[in-house]
Order: C-alpha cells, then sequence, then structure tokens
C-alpha cells in the first residue's frame, strides 16, 4: 500500500523552500515528526526520509529530537540490515 498526499497549490507556495527541493524537505520534516511523536521507528523514518543513519542522527539533534531507542527498535534495524 502507499499514500499520495495532496497539498494545496496555495499551500505549496507559501512553503519557503525552492521548488525542487520541496518533496525531499517535507518527505524529511514527515519522517522527523513521526518519528518525535514514536509514531515510528527511527529505521522507518530514515526511509521515508532517505537518509543515512547518521544524516538522521545528525537531523534529529539539529532539531532537538531526543533519540529514542527500545528493543522492538533493536529488532526492526536488524531485520532492515540483514535485509540490505
Amino acid at each position: 500500500m502507499s499514500l499520495v498526499l495532496t497539498i494545496p497549490d496555495d499551500i505549496l507556495d507559501s512553503i519557503r523552500l525552492p521548488k525542487e527541493k520541496m518533496e525531499k524537505e517535507l518527505r524529511k520534516e514527515l519522517a522527523f515528526l513521526l518519528y518525535e511523536r514514536g509514531l515510528t521507528s527511527m529505521g522507518v523514518a530514515r526511509r521515508l526520509a532517505e537518509l543515512t543513519k547518521w544524516e538522521f542522527i545528525e537531523g534529529l539533534a539539529e532539531r532537538g529530537i531526543r533519540r529514542h531507542y527500545d528493543e522492538r527498535e533493536l529488532e526492526e534495524d536488524i531485520t532492515y540490515a540483514e535485509g540490505s
């Protein structure tokens, strides 16, 4: 399953980002928000943001987002690493 999110043009026009960077930056911000709220693991958020582990960790620090890590995330990261 995939999801397509439609953002009206007037809202896109009000976002202060270059058009060519809009999708990538919005994906990153969504990924950081989902992770911060505990709605997804770091591995899944990194995939959404298309960032390496270290880029994601740096992004957390830049945004003042506390890193959370539990057994479930460890298992997901191990499963992800084995599949890569």
